[in-house]
């Protein structure tokens, strides 16, 4: 005997019997006639080689046989049902693994606030964080090893896609003491002769006035480049060096004290991008995700940056 020639229609017309004791009544409960219940019971039974119920003109109860097979066979229907369940969540984006990269002062502070508001309506959906260098980025989506990322402004190749959401200055992060804390603006001129520390090398390809091919006399050069924000902070919090940095990083930076200021003639603009690959299919828990980043981070660097105006206004 092959069970897999038991259908599943077969099975819950025989719970159903075996539910309601009536041919008639489990009939009507599956929206089929009398005589088609009787014939998936039949079908059944000649496939398992005995009998499920004994049968008489007044009532319908399990044999022996049926008691024996019924815990089976309800087993089965309630992993149908789970997974008949699982497809709904997931077609509906309310289940589901999202995997999404991004640098240190996104991952942080905004992604953790966005999972949360996503979570409050999307409960079942996981969102994994996966701390990943600017330059990894790009790759990353490509090579599928993330769904999507969230970041600066990168090239990108045919394989992935980059739609903008939002733009943010380069600013100088310096201590409330620093020379250059006084002013309102400051301009790159003034940071010739100041100890600057860099996070990383993102900064030779964003801001034009510290890029390597500057001439030697009007270029603005760090005194140290590291490997993380956090460090390049911590460095500036104790007088050590100011550091430059995209204006959205000032929830890191004011957990180190630091005030921003402006730099301008010219102004650099950072912009922070949406990835995904193209070509390849999202999941619908990864599709919501995104439209959800792709409205909800815009809003959070708006209202930060309106944090940043008002304790501007008040020192």
């Amino acid at each position: 005997m092959s069970l897999s020639r038991v259908s599943l229609r077969q099975l819950e017309a025989f719970a159903r019997v075996a539910e309601l004791h009536s041919f008639s009544a489990a009939a009507e409960r599956l929206g089929l006639t009398a005589q088609a219940v009787s014939q998936l019971v039949a079908e059944l039974e000649s496939i398992l080689g005995f009998r499920v119920f004994d049968r008489t003109t007044r009532r319908v109860a399990l044999s022996a046989a049926g008691r024996d097979f019924l815990p089976s066979a309800e087993t089965v229907l309630r992993h149908l049902d789970a997974a008949e369940r699982a497809a709904d969540d997931v077609r509906h984006r309310a289940a589901g693994v999202v995997r999404i990269g991004s640098p240190l002062a996104i991952a942080s502070t905004a992604l953790p606030q966005a999972i949360r508001d996503y979570a409050a309506e999307r409960p079942k959906v996981v969102i994994r964080i996966r701390d990943l260098p600017v330059d990894q980025l790009v790759d990353s989506v490509a090579a599928g090893d993330v769904d999507l990322a969230v970041g600066p402004d990168r090239p990108v190749g045919a394989g992935v896609q980059s739609r903008p959401l939002f733009d943010s200055p380069w600013v100088l992060w310096c201590p409330p003491d620093h020379a250059l804390a006084k002013r309102k603006v400051v301009r790159w001129t003034d940071l010739r002769d100041q100890p600057l520390v860099a996070a990383g090398h993102d900064h030779e390809r964003s801001v034009a006035q510290m890029r390597l091919t500057v001439p030697e006399g009007s270029r603005v050069g760090p005194v140290d480049v590291v490997d993380n924000l956090t460090t390049a902070m911590g460095i500036a919090a104790q007088g050590l060096a100011a550091t430059l940095a995209p204006a959205y990083v000032q929830v890191l930076a004011r957990h180190f004290g630091l005030v921003m200021r402006r730099v301008v003639e010219p102004e650099a603009i950072r912009s922070v991008c949406l990835y995904q690959a193209e070509g390849r299919h999202l999941s619908p828990a990864a599709e919501g995700f995104t439209e959800h980043l792709a409205t909800w981070l815009p809003r959070w660097h708006a209202d930060i940056a309106k944090a940043g105006e008002k304790e501007k206004s008040t020192r």
